[in-house]
């Protein structure tokens, strides 16, 4: 192994875990500023003290302000390192830090706060090495759980060297260290509904049912999920609404469906196929957000060839089914890696944790891949 490498991660270990229960002690639902300004005030005071602080507008407008933690040196090299505050889990629902056996529990430890603690911890590591670069920016967004917009930030760092993003790392099944180099395409797709309201009991023939309209739409979509087939499509009704009392024929409603596929191009082939009308009620589709599929493999190759042969040890790439704002970056950037934080699992669930036997592994894998982006090819 590099001594670089091995002396970083034992810096970097020795407070990782305290800064993943610091971080995850912050309740920081997307779209709450309260939460993302308590976190982001904690990173910038886990950041090295040489990095400038830079926030920048938020991709989702009434969110947080995003920020950049940046250092600058001397060297040639561009380097982005990209992360986000914020989580699926509202305040009456955060689980704060608990321990049990080899996992630190807890609301948004895996996605991902365990993987902004080693960001942080490479950040600071870096501001020691400021003739290997010209800068290097860590990105924490606080809006990508649920962005309502398009993402704001490709055009800032579009031609820098390598984009590395920690969310949650991973293991091969032969038991081998593995970081994620493709992603599929994802999408929200909301339909909205509008029928007419009636009386429930005394007309209801003179009502037009959006909630059954939806009920339909949403066995439409459900109909099209195809794991299995050429585009590996997943296509799930996630919450529907209508309806404003028990006895009234439910004149409006809206219909939430997850959509994960190879090709984004199956999205629109799947929103064809839900009707304009159902029984009178009109429906209309549009996408609430929407990620590109992400292919780094072929760019990656020598990278992570590179980052092998520092760390003495096998980094896979791998593919993962979730999105990520590191889709948003691969196309503008010429190495994009990422899956660099700890392992764990749950996200999104009461018992999401991070394994802590992986932290220091992790740590090593990703200042082995740091150590390749930063040196001349």
């Amino acid at each position: 192994m590099d001594p670089w490498i091995e002396g970083a991660a034992g810096e970097i270990s020795a407070h990782v875990e305290r800064d993943i229960e610091a971080l995850v002690a912050i309740s920081s639902p997307s779209g709450d500023a309260g939460g993302a300004e308590e976190c982001v005030a904690l990173a910038a005071a886990l950041a090295p003290p040489a990095a400038a602080v830079e926030r920048v507008a938020c991709s989702t407008p009434d969110h947080a302000d995003d920020t950049i933690l940046r250092l600058t040196g001397t060297g040639t090299r561009r380097l982005l390192l990209l992360g986000h505050l914020d989580t699926v889990v509202d305040h009456a629902s955060h689980r704060p830090i608990e321990r049990g056996d080899d996992r630190i529990v807890g609301s948004g430890a895996v996605d991902m706060k365990g993987g902004d603690a080693l960001a942080l911890g490479v950040l600071r590591e870096l501001a020691r090495r400021t003739a290997d670069f010209s800068e290097v920016a860590l990105l924490l967004v606080n809006d990508e759980e649920w962005r309502s917009a398009p993402f704001a930030h490709v055009e800032r760092f579009a031609g820098w060297d390598a984009c590395l993003c920690f969310e949650a790392g991973q293991r091969t099944t032969a038991g081998d260290e593995a970081v994620i180099v493709t992603r599929k395409a994802a999408a929200t797709l909301r339909v909205t509904a509008a029928g007419r309201s009636a009386h429930s009991g005394a007309a209801p023939e003179r009502g037009r049912n959006a909630l059954v309209a939806l009920a339909a739409a949403a066995q439409a979509v459900a109909l099209a999920n195809d794991p299995d087939g050429p585009d590996a499509l997943t296509a799930v009704p996630t919450i529907m609404r209508s309806g404003e009392a028990f006895n009234v024929v439910p004149a409006r409603g809206e219909l939430h469906c997850d959509l994960r596929a190879k090709r984004a191009g199956a999205f629109d082939e799947l929103r064809a196929r839900i009707p304009e009308q159902i029984d009178g009620v009109v429906l209309a589709s549009e996408y609430a957000r929407r990620w590109p599929p992400m292919d780094a493999a072929e760019r990656a190759r020598p990278l992570l060839a590179a980052a092998e042969e520092r760390l003495g040890r096998p980094i896979v790439g791998a593919d993962r089914g979730g999105a990520s704002d590191a889709s948003h970056f691969a196309p503008a950037i010429p190495f994009t890696v990422d899956g660099l934080g700890p392992r764990g699992g749950a996200a999104h669930a009461r018992d999401e944790y991070v394994l802590v036997s992986s932290l220091r592994p992790r740590v090593e894998v990703a200042l082995a891949i740091v150590a390749a982006a930063l040196s001349p090819r």
